[in-house]
């Protein structure tokens, strides 16, 4: 068992350090997409291709779960203490 936690202790930081950001996933593209570019050119448009803001289909979806507690949200809208609780509990396992 002692082996075991060790050898999960060593791998576990190693595969930390592979794990890629969004940030180092950006600078990827923006490296390759600036292929060419040379001096100011370049640091302008790295400059504007890092702090763009992702496209909407990039933006993070809603899940089902998400959606529904929205609904059920605004259906207990006025509701309050033991009455809402039972309410989204409810609605919520529809």
């Amino acid at each position: 068992m002692k082996k075991l936690v060790l050898a999960f202790a060593l791998i576990c930081p190693v595969m930390m350090v592979h794990a890629t950001t969004a940030q180092q996933s950006k600078m990827t593209s923006c490296n390759k997409d600036a292929t060419g570019k040379k001096g100011d050119e370049r640091k302008a448009f790295m400059k504007e291709c890092l702090s763009a803001k992702p496209a909407v289909a990039e933006e993070k979806k809603s899940t089902p779960q998400q959606e529904k507690m929205k609904t059920c949200n605004a259906d207990a809208k006025g509701m309050k203490g033991d009455e809402r609780k039972k309410f989204m509990s409810t609605c919520l396992k529809k």
